[in-house]
């Protein structure tokens, strides 16, 4: 595939590395909104990680390019069902996911199983911890975010707490404690390669398909 990548951070760099032990080419970068005016239109699919306060402009212009993109940015869950009806009703294609590691999609079902036992016994509640870098803009992280909604037939309320310190990749903790004692679940992400892959993967996914997709769907 020609990859449009969007957003040249960290991640974007990543992506690109991958990308290409992958077999595919990135047929341009748009790392500023001038970019745009040059973005190549024969692109196959582009892949996201910019900032929350631009992304939803960056889904509508893959839109309107025709164009399947792959959003790994979080923070724009306010403008998702608008975009959701905008995509499936114009035959449109969008990824998305608050994390694409393969890890954290099995910790999110491993948290679930975790939650039904749990929710039997009334002494104990949930409480999420997530830590990152002191750069990440949204807060608390939209992977918290999913947790937290997927515990909600369990646990109508469920409290987030966010750290951000360092240069910390990512680490969410889901603790159950009771008076008498404490369980908990945890996943640490090592780098930003986990993440990197399942976004390359996903942009495979996404190629030839139209509507909304998320990692329940490429799992």
């Amino acid at each position: 595939m020609e990859i449009m990548l969007i957003g040249y951070g960290k991640m974007g760099h990543i992506i690109e590395t991958v990308a290409r032990e992958r077999g595919h080419s990135i047929g341009c970068i748009i790392d500023k909104e001038d970019d745009w005016q040059t973005a190549k239109d024969d692109c196959q699919v582009a892949i996201d990680f910019s900032i929350p306060s631009i992304v939803k402009n960056n889904i509508r212009k893959c839109f309107d390019l025709n164009l399947p993109i792959v959003v790994g940015t979080t923070g724009w869950a306010e403008d998702f069902e608008q975009l959701k009806d905008y995509c499936l009703k114009n035959n449109k294609s969008l990824f998305h996911s608050s994390n694409f590691s393969l890890g954290v999609f099995l910790f999110n079902k491993i948290s679930v199983y975790a939650a039904q036992i749990l929710s039997n016994y009334n002494q104990y509640s949930p409480h999420i911890k997530e830590t990152h870098h002191k750069y990440k803009l949204d807060k608390p992280s939209g992977t918290a975010v999913t947790l937290a909604q997927n515990l909600v037939p369990y646990y109508p309320k469920v409290e987030i707490e966010s750290v951000r310190e360092g240069d910390v990749f990512g680490i969410h903790e889901i603790n159950y404690r009771s008076v008498a004692d404490e369980i908990s679940l945890r996943h640490t992400a090592n780098s930003r390669a986990g993440f990197a892959l399942g976004a390359v993967v996903a942009a495979e996914f996404l190629c030839g398909k139209t509507g909304v997709f998320s990692m329940d769907d490429l799992m």
